[in-house]
């Protein structure tokens, strides 16, 4: 009898088998992505919002600032990925369209939690990550995290070790601004932090920003028409990100062993990032597209970007999204 028992449970599943073999047999697909708003919702309770574009993989566009928005990529560099990438404009907590956190969690963990969040809720089994400066961090964070989801990185102008950024800024920075003693700004001493904080000043005074991220008045004025219609319904994250320590971390320590095909692009004459910034990275997988651009290469060497990103897209390994 009981012999009987342990062997119907197993006579039933090939039963079902045989009338329902699709049913069992075939993985369940996730939901096709549609283009347009999308409206999501963190763990936390967060709203955020991102817009999809394109068609293609599925890509992730992390942006920088801290405390940008992704508005202004998407219409510059969008429509040089759409008919290869189906992008995701996603604008972080605490920035853009998306809300402030009520609690002030701008912490790096709750950033890569928000990027999770967002690929579970949008249906995805994995998808690459496209970053910009600042965002390189959160992206090379959540690659470490969740490799199981990562089928490539796209870094493009990107620190990551912002301390070295903010060394390599100070040092180009005398270059624009005349200092009656340039002690203060050099003494290892004291925190960069502080020492770069004592350049800014000059950099606002004599609007420096511009020189150091830009090669012409062109692709100054560009980024600054796209990021006028930024409603800043979110505008915390920037104000709390530069006292949060875990973004001040050393995160090219991380790249030897993110194993993720990763594509690099870099402008020589990007003064804000450094223009040897890349070499400080290690990921096995590496590629480097170096440009003769500022700090938005896909402003002012648009077909070279596109083209660095297609090439790359080439060789990226076919994985199901």
């Amino acid at each position: 009898m009981f012999r009987f028992l342990a062997h119907r449970p197993r006579r039933a599943a090939l039963l079902l088998a045989l009338l329902f073999p699709l049913t069992l047999l075939a993985a369940p697909r996730p939901a096709k992505l549609t283009n347009g708003p999308v409206a999501l919702k963190t763990t936390d309770g967060v709203q955020l919002f991102a817009s999809v574009t394109g068609q293609g993989v599925p890509c992730v566009f992390v942006h920088g600032g801290p405390g940008a928005w992704s508005g202004m990529p998407e219409q510059l560099a969008g429509p040089l990925l759409n008919d290869r990438l189906q992008m995701i404009w996603l604008d972080q907590r605490g920035c853009g369209r998306s809300q402030n956190a009520p609690r002030h969690d701008y912490s790096l963990a709750r950033l890569v939690q928000d990027l999770e969040d967002v690929r579970q809720q949008l249906g995805l089994e994995s998808w690459v990550l496209m970053a910009h400066s600042f965002g390189g961090t959160i992206a090379t964070e959540y690659a470490a995290r969740h490799p199981e989801r990562v089928r490539g990185l796209v870094l493009v102008e990107c620190t990551l070790n912002l301390p070295a950024s903010m060394q390599d800024m100070i040092q180009s920075g005398f270059d624009f601004v005349q200092v009656p003693d340039r002690t203060p700004y050099l003494d290892q001493g004291k925190p960069v932090q502080e020492r770069f904080g004592l350049m800014v000043q000059h950099f606002n005074e004599h609007n420096v920003w511009r020189q150091l991220q830009y090669t012409t008045d062109a692709g100054f004025d560009s980024v600054s028409k796209a990021d006028e219609s930024n409603p800043h319904t979110g505008n915390e994250f920037g104000q709390y990100a530069m006292g949060i320590s875990d973004y001040q971390r050393d995160f090219t320590a991380l790249t030897p062993d993110i194993k993720a095909p990763v594509l690099v692009m870099t402008g020589k004459r990007d003064l804000c990032i450094g223009a040897n910034h890349y070499k400080l990275f290690r990921f096995p997988r590496q590629q480097v597209a170096l440009m003769q651009t500022g700090h938005v290469p896909f402003v002012e060497e648009p077909e070279a970007f596109r083209q660095a990103v297609l090439t790359w897209l080439k060789k990226l390994p076919r994985r199901a999204a």
